[in-house]
């Protein structure tokens, strides 16, 4: 894909020299005479953006200072390199502080400028790709880990899915992982380059979505003060992930189809209608199908969407993968907080292989951070670590056979309590008392009634064994 880069100059011979420059080194280049015809330029992009900005000091009307302060608040990231033969050194740091990426004289060196140029977009994508890193260490994407034939199968149609440029629905219950996979199908898509937007349409208010993705103008609505570019111009020429759709109200569905069906919208109180590359992706945990019937949810929109359909599975169809996830996890923790990384008793894993989880892999991977946590300096995490609520669960699904009961937690091997009488004694006395408060809804006074101890007494073990509830 061609690099654009945007030349703006009150000389025609200037623009048309670094044009000619530019282009024989591989660049899209576009012209401007004015700061304000350069403005509307970038505002209404319709050719796939640009990459970089060169833009001269000297304009009639609207100055190159007030052009690159004006870039620099509607398109931080964009590089705008400054070209000047009669700026001074003041100027030149006043447009360095205002946020240009270089300063070039006139008349300039062709090798100069074209490496200044390349210089800017490619430290420019190191810095959007830097971003991403940073983003994808916080999130680690943590449901991609797996082996079994519901995670490969998965996998496949990830790969199917990247290889393509069509809209893709991804459905799931929570926690299942539905955001990693969009991204993971955008880094594998030839649009990795490209932007990759997020938007959670259930935690933005409705009054505010229509801003949010299209952006506004200023002067649109109180407090609208100055241009806003919304997610789907941040998107353009990458891919935008619409997760929660159904959560969505039928007016913002309906803009949305528009959006969609002629990729071009207008802001919030503008009237130029803007086009843009932008593939969807869209995820839901609600049945859309029952939507519909229900009247909640466009059925065009729907049948728009999902030219391509993934159903994340949920953990509880999956469980082959419990042991890798958890493996995982607590290498994610240990690097996280800076622990030793641990072993797991055979044990825990067999609770885990039980436990439905309702909350999925979000829910699995919170309850090994906090086990890591909560037991620092232990050599494996055992039943005793295991989150109380997570065992009374088991325990009452499970019969008399179980490993886990109502009135205790006994693993299948009992030397795993410990290797001595006392440490043994602890930990039973910690995974019982903390199973009994589980039981009791962390009411001290009942299970101390219950258990036939002492409320003090309680309280006491409690802090003993440092027992916290969920």
């Amino acid at each position: 894909m061609k690099h654009t880069v945007l030349v703006v100059d009150d000389e025609q011979a200037v623009r048309e020299s670094v044009r000619d420059l530019l282009e024989d080194e591989g660049y899209q280049v576009r012209l401007a005479q004015t700061g304000e015809e350069a403005l509307s330029m970038l505002r209404d992009s319709t050719d796939g953006g640009y990459d970089a900005v060169l833009l001269d000091v000297w304009l009639p009307k609207m100055d190159g200072l007030q052009v690159l302060q004006t870039i620099k608040q509607e398109q931080a990231a964009l590089p705008v390199i400054m070209i000047s033969g009669h700026a001074n050194v003041d100027t030149a740091v006043k447009a360095t502080k205002t946020g240009a990426y270089h300063f070039v004289e006139k008349p300039f060196s062709a090798d100069i400028l074209t490496v200044t140029v390349r210089n800017a977009i490619r430290e420019n994508k190191l810095e959007r790709e830097n971003v991403l890193l940073r983003r994808d260490v916080r999130r680690s994407r943590p449901d991609i880990v797996g082996g079994s034939p519901a995670f490969r199968r998965l996998m496949e149609n990830i790969e199917r899915a990247a290889a393509s440029e069509a809209w893709v629905l991804i459905s799931g219950e929570n926690g299942t992982g539905k955001e990693s996979v969009a991204t993971l199908i955008h880094e594998k898509s030839g649009r990795k380059d490209g932007p990759f937007v997020e938007v959670n349409s259930a935690a933005i208010p409705e009054e505010l979505i229509e801003s949010e993705l299209f952006g506004h103008e200023p002067g649109s609505f109180t407090g609208a003060s100055q241009r806003k570019i919304g997610k789907f111009d941040q998107a353009h020429r990458g891919s935008l992930f619409l997760d929660e759709i159904g959560d969505m109200s039928l007016k913002t569905q309906a803009k949305i189809l528009r959006v969609l069906q002629e990729q071009r919208f207008e802001r919030v109180g503008g009237n130029k209608a803007i086009s843009v590359n932008v593939r969807v992706i869209a995820a839901t945990n609600k049945n859309l199908a029952e939507e519909i019937r229900q009247g909640r949810f466009r059925e065009d929109l729907y049948y728009r969407l999902a030219v391509l359909t993934l159903d994340v599975p949920p953990l509880r169809e999956r469980k082959e993968d419990i042991p890798l996830l958890v493996n995982h996890f607590i290498s994610l923790a240990a690097s996280t907080y800076g622990y030793k990384s641990r072993r797991v008793n055979p044990d825990v894993l067999g609770i885990f292989d039980r436990y439905p989880w309702p909350g999925n892999i979000r829910e699995l991977r919170n309850i090994v951070e906090r086990m890591m946590i909560m037991t620092r300096g232990e050599q494996e995490l055992t039943l005793a670590d295991v989150p109380p609520a997570i065992l009374q669960a088991v325990g009452a699904g499970s019969g008399g056979t179980a490993a886990v009961s109502a009135a205790g937690v006994l693993p299948s091997d009992l030397t795993t309590l410990g290797s001595s009488y006392r440490e043994a004694k602890e930990n039973f006395e910690r995974a019982y008392l903390a199973a009994q408060l589980a039981k009791n809804n962390w009411n001290i006074s009942k299970t101390a009634e219950v258990i036939r101890l002492e409320r003090s007494n309680l309280h006491k073990k409690i802090r003993q064994y440092n027992i916290q509830g969920e």
